[in-house]
C-alpha cells in the first residue's frame, strides 16, 4: 500500500449507505490495523496444549438440562453466501440440495420437525448478507408461506457492508460498472454487531430467550443437539464450538488453539501462521482439531461480554485479497478486511469446545462437495438431517472435479443432468477434461477419469467404474 488510507472518505461513505456508528468505527478500527500492517501473527511458540476436551458421544441427549432450556433456544442460520466460487449470482442455500430440496428447504424442515418434536418455539433467523436477503426471503414466501417466527421475531436480519479497498491507494474503490461491487461483507463475526444494531439482542433476551445456535446454512449436518445444549446450560458455557478431526484435506483451514499466556481456548488461522511455521501448522497430528463454525451461545454472556468492550470485540483480522469484479482478474486489486465468528472464542474466559462427529459437518463450498452431497453418500434422515450413509465406514472420499468443466453450477448441472453417480464404495474420484454422466453411474474404488480431447465423453447409463479406470 503507497499511502495511508482515507479515513475520512471510509467514514463519509459508510455513513452516506446508512451504516450504524458501531459498524464504522469497528471497520475503521480494522483499516488502521491493516495499515500498520498489523497481520494478527500466532507463533506455535505461544501455544499450549489443548488438553482433554468433551466429547458428544460422552453426553447424554436425555438430560433434563436440555429439555429446560430448548424453550429459551434460538437458531441462527448464517445465510449470507452467494457462492460466487460456484459461478453464483444469488443466495448459496437456494442450490438444490438432496433429493430435489434446497439447502434453504431442508434447514425450513428441520425446524418444523423440531418444533413438533421438542414443543418449543424454535425462532429461526437467518443472517442474510445485503446480496441474499431478497432471494432468500422471496423464495420463503413462495415455497414456505405459513412458516414464522412467534413474538414477531422476524425470519431475517442482514449483516452489514463494508467498502472494498483499493490495495494501491487504501482508499475505497470506485467501480461505476457495478457500483455494488464496491462493497463486501465484513466476515460472518458482523454477527456481534448485526445482533447488536438490528436491537435483536436485547429482543430475544426481553422475550425469554437465553440460548443460540449458530451455524452455516449450507451445513446440513448442524442439527440442534438436545445433549449439546444440556451440556450448555448446565455447567452455564458462555460460548461452546464445535469441533472436530481435521484430516489431511483440512490442513490448510484454521486449527483450534489454547493461548499459552491465558490458558484460553483461540482459534487460528492460516493467515494468522508465522510463514516459516507452515509445515507446523499443516500437522493435522499436532493441531488435530478445527471449527466446524457450529457455535452455541448464551445471549445473556454475548451482551454482557460485548458492554465490556463498548460493543466491539477485539477479533483478529483476516485480510482477503481479490479484484473488485470476482469474474474479472483485469478489474483493479481490492483487499476484504474481515473476521472470523469462530474467533470470539478467545474473548470469553470460560469458552469451551466439544469434539463433535464429522457428520456434524457436511458443508458444500464447492461443486466437489455438492456432488457428494447429492450422491448415495449421504442420506436425508426423518429427522431431515443430511447424514453419510450408515452403510459408509470410512470418511467421505476425496473429489476432486476439472475447474475448467464443472466449478460453475451450471456447467456441473449440465454434466451430471441424470443425476449423481454412486459413491458409496468410492474411495477417491478425480475427474480431468469434459466428461458428461448417464444415470445410475456407480465408481467404486480410486477412480481417475481422464478426457485429453476438445470433445466431451460420456458415460452410458448403468456403467459401473472401478479401479483402475479411464473414460
Amino acid at each position: 500500500m503507497e499511502s495511508r488510507p482515507n479515513e475520512a472518505e471510509i467514514r463519509r461513505r459508510m455513513v452516506a449507505d446508512g451504516l450504524p456508528a458501531l459498524v464504522v468505527e469497528a471497520f475503521l478500527q480494522n483499516v488502521r490495523r491493516w495499515s500498520a500492517g498489523e497481520l494478527g501473527t500466532i507463533s506455535g511458540a505461544a501455544l499450549a496444549p489443548l488438553g482433554p476436551l468433551p466429547r458428544l458421544e460422552e453426553l447424554d441427549e436425555l438430560d433434563p438440562a436440555g429439555e429446560a432450556a430448548i424453550a429459551r433456544t434460538v437458531l441462527i442460520k448464517l445465510n449470507g453466501g452467494l457462492g460466487t466460487s460456484m459461478g453464483l449470482e444469488r443466495a448459496k442455500s437456494l442450490i438444490v440440495a438432496k433429493n430435489g430440496l434446497t439447502f434453504l428447504d431442508v434447514v425450513v424442515r428441520q425446524v418444523e420437525f423440531l418444533r413438533r418434536r421438542c414443543r418449543a418455539p424454535l425462532p429461526l433467523l437467518l443472517m442474510n448478507s445485503f446480496s441474499t436477503e431478497a432471494d432468500s426471503r422471496a423464495a420463503l414466501a413462495e415455497k414456505h408461506p405459513d412458516f414464522g417466527n412467534p413474538g414477531g421475531l422476524p425470519l431475517s436480519f442482514c449483516q452489514h457492508r463494508v467498502p472494498k479497498l483499493a490495495v494501491a491507494t487504501g482508499a475505497p474503490v470506485d467501480w461505476p460498472e457495478n457500483p455494488a461491487l464496491e462493497w463486501c461483507p465484513p466476515g460472518h463475526a458482523d454477527i456481534y454487531h448485526a445482533l447488536q444494531t438490528t436491537g435483536l439482542l436485547d429482543r430475544l433476551l426481553a422475550l425469554g430467550f437465553r440460548y443460540a445456535f449458530v451455524s452455516n446454512s449450507d451445513n446440513l449436518g448442524a442439527l440442534l443437539h438436545m445433549g449439546i445444549l444440556a451440556h450448555v446450560a448446565a455447567r452455564g458455557l458462555p460460548f461452546l464450538m464445535e469441533v472436530t478431526a481435521r484430516t489431511e484435506c483440512d490442513r490448510k483451514g484454521g486449527h483450534l488453539a489454547r493461548d499459552r499466556a491465558t490458558g484460553r481456548l483461540l482459534l487460528r488461522e492460516s493467515a494468522q501462521c508465522p510463514a516459516d511455521e507452515t509445515a507446523d501448522f499443516q500437522d493435522v497430528r499436532k493441531h488435530s482439531l478445527f471449527n466446524t463454525n457450529n457455535l452455541w451461545l448464551d445471549l445473556a454472556a454475548l451482551r454482557a461480554m460485548l458492554a465490556g468492550c463498548g460493543g466491539l470485540p477485539a477479533l483478529p483480522l483476516i485480510v482477503n485479497r481479490k479484484t473488485v469484479d470476482p469474474v474479472r482478474v483485469d478489474s483493479p486489486a481490492v483487499v476484504q478486511l474481515e473476521a472470523a465468528m469462530g474467533a470470539a472464542i478467545a474473548c470469553f474466559a470460560d469458552a469451551a469446545a466439544l469434539v463433535v462427529p464429522r457428520a456434524r459437518f457436511a458443508p458444500v463450498k464447492t461443486t466437489n462437495d455438492l456432488l457428494a452431497i447429492r450422491s448415495d453418500l449421504y442420506t436425508l434422515g426423518a429427522e431431515h438431517q443430511v447424514a453419510l450413509h450408515p452403510l459408509r465406514f470410512a470418511p467421505p472420499p476425496d473429489v476432486l472435479l476439472d475447474p475448467r468443466f464443472y466449478k460453475n453450477v451450471a456447467d456441473f448441472e449440465e454434466r451430471f443432468a441424470q443425476g449423481a453417480p454412486s459413491l458409496l464404495q468410492c474411495e477417491s474420484l478425480r475427474i480431468d477434461g469434459d466428461i458428461h454422466f448417464g444415470a445410475d453411474v456407480r465408481i467404486e474404488g480410486a477412480v481417475h477419469l481422464r478426457n485429453p480431447t476438445a470433445t466431451p465423453a460420456r458415460i452410458p447409463a448403468g456403467t459401473r467404474l472401478h479401479t483402475p479406470a479411464t473414460a
